[in-house]
């Protein structure tokens, strides 16, 4: 999904809800590793052909830049390895695990922990960060007092403020998420994976309001991972006019492979003095609906244009002249237009 960046200048508005002591089920949104404890964020077309979650979630699912070597998914209270010292004798030891949610499993793997200081530094404002982790059961020793623990998976977030004391503490925190994996067809065909990218968005195509994605440029088979809810996704099928907007859910702890098919076909535009002759250079174009609007305007001798199946009007000007030739896209025919300089 992929918009990361975002400022969390607003802390003295956001104070009190980080300190405050929070359930292990609080979740946030968080486009980005932040500098701080992150604040909650607030939280149009055809349809896709939408499978069934593909399973259980697990590390070879995730993102590769989040992925990590998988953890044993144990019960907290049972750990396969003892704990390590404690760094000196007035230190306490915090384990720290997440689920996707009440009876699932633990995540294994893709987690980004940070620990920072429950106050914020006097002279920046900002949470001063203590610890970063990347294993999915981190074994941290620290010294007595309290701690803003942030944990995120993708766009699965969730924030709580624990007392340490000089024992071990272990915290589990809950993140009811789900992963989205999205590809592109017309017909039976795949499109490439350079032709094609996805944005995703919070809420349904039909909610009121302009928004911004919650990730753009999706690759093919790239997974994101995204609290529990309803999305919509805008795929975008080369630089032309064929735009599919649709509506997905997202379930808690499973992979959601998502077909969204394009309506379209690949056309090629050529300047010919003959039918099958040479297409004459330093040629622009400019491709029109029936209406008149612009789809797409161009300089070559043969310029590539991804267009919706429907009719359109090719305008080609060479050398002071202007010629032009209608014509109509089926869906899924790729072909040749030819516009002859008479």
């Amino acid at each position: 999904m992929r918009a990361r960046g975002a400022a969390f200048a607003r802390c003295s508005a956001l104070l009190a809800l980080l300190l405050a002591p929070q359930t292990a089920g609080a979740q946030m949104f968080t486009e980005q590793p932040p500098p701080v404890p992150p604040a909650a964020v607030p939280g149009a077309g055809d349809a896709t052909s939408l499978a069934p979650p593909s399973g259980t979630l697990s590390p070879a699912d995730l993102p590769a830049q989040l992925t990590r070597p998988p953890a044993s998914a144990l019960p907290l209270a049972a750990p396969t390895q003892a704990l390590p010292p404690a760094a000196a004798p007035h230190q306490g030891m915090l384990v720290l695990a997440a689920r996707f949610g009440k009876d699932q499993p633990l995540i294994n793997g893709g987690l980004i922990w940070r620990i920072y200081a429950d106050k914020p530094d006097p002279a920046t404002g900002a949470f001063k960060l203590i610890r970063e982790e990347r294993s999915a059961m981190p074994q941290v020793p620290l010294p007595p007092g309290n701690y803003i623990i942030h944990v995120d998976l993708g766009l699965a977030s969730a924030v709580r403020t624990v007392g340490l004391h000089q024992d071990t503490m272990r915290e589990l925190f809950d993140l009811p998420a789900g992963g989205l994996r999205i590809e592109g067809r017309v017909g039976s065909t795949k499109i490439p994976p350079n032709q094609i990218s996805f944005g995703i968005y919070k809420g349904s195509q039909f909610d009121v309001g302009e928004r911004e994605p919650l990730v753009s440029n999706v690759g093919v088979g790239e997974v994101v991972m995204l609290p529990e809810g309803t999305y919509h996704i805008i795929s975008n099928y080369g630089d032309g006019n064929s735009v599919v907007r649709s509506d997905i859910r997202v379930q808690v702890g499973k992979l959601t492979d998502v077909t969204v098919t394009h309506r379209a076909a690949v056309i090629t535009l050529k300047l010919v003095s003959e039918k099958g002759g040479e297409a004459m250079a330093n040629t622009a174009w400019s491709v029109l609906t029936p209406g008149g609007d612009v789809v797409k305007e161009s300089i070559g001798a043969f310029p590539n244009v991804v267009l919706s199946e429907g009719e359109y009007r090719a305008i080609a000007r060479n050398e002071g002249r202007v010629y032009e030739r209608t014509f109509n896209v089926v869906n899924g025919v790729d072909g040749d237009v030819e516009v002859l300089a008479r």
